[in-house]
């Protein structure tokens, strides 16, 4: 700002006088920021568990920021910020994870088991081929069985189609293992949609041989007259 007509010039060696504005300013918390930002991401906790991790590390940063902010309060500002940003994932996280318990416990339709597949893998030491006790224990039960849908060549109506462990297999153009895919047969005959998403799928479990059984191409596991939940 230049000199006014009656302005006295600064005396030498002395400092510029600093502007009543400038003297009161507080920077934001750029981890109250980072918490703010994750909030908003926090409803993503109700598409699966592993996204729970989004409003935690939302709730700590936001923490982290306002007592950040209460020890500095001179110089960092951002406690409303901070405050609803912890509220908010705080939300978000409780009601997220009591709905993914409520899906969980009512997923499973009456008289049938939980199958993964970590059951159906080999034991170390044993032939790519080789069909575990874990496995051959729930031959012939009703189970319940998450996973992805191999693309075919059918996009819709899909009545039978191979259920795979990874979603980088099946999206990907990788090659599952034989013990990471499972052939699904639907009793429904108007069959389902393709789809990327993860799908569980329940139905009578069956370890049966079919196919070129080896690890390029045939299956082990079988799941007949299933049904989507």
């Amino acid at each position: 700002m230049s000199a006014g007509l009656f302005d006295s010039p600064p005396l030498p060696g002395s400092r510029p006088a600093v502007a009543a504005e400038d003297a009161g300013y507080r920077s934001l918390s750029g981890t109250a920021i980072a918490g703010a930002v994750l909030a908003l991401l926090s409803p993503l906790v109700f598409l699966g568990w592993s996204f729970a991790a989004v409003p935690v590390v939302a709730c700590v940063l936001a923490a982290v920021a306002w007592t950040d902010i209460r020890r500095r309060p001179e110089t960092v500002a951002g406690t409303p910020l901070a405050i609803g940003s912890l509220a908010f994932a705080a939300a978000m996280l409780v009601a997220g994870v009591g709905y993914l318990g409520i899906v969980y416990a009512t997923e499973l339709p009456e008289g049938y088991s939980r199958l993964n597949y970590a059951m159906l893998q080999p034991l170390a030491g044993d032939p790519p081929t080789a069909v575990p006790d874990s496995a051959r224990e729930m031959d012939g039960q009703d189970v319940l069985l998450k996973g992805y849908i191999y693309p075919g060549s059918r996009q819709q109506g899909i009545t039978e189609f191979l259920l795979c462990r990874d979603q980088g297999d099946c999206c990907f153009g990788g090659q599952p293992k034989i013990t990471d895919r499972v052939l699904v047969q639907l009793a429904d005959r108007k069959g389902i949609d393709f789809t990327q998403g993860l799908v569980k799928i329940a139905g009578r479990f069956r370890v049966e041989p079919a196919g070129s059984v080896d690890v390029g191409g045939g299956v082990l596991y079988h799941l007949d007259d299933a049904f989507t939940r």
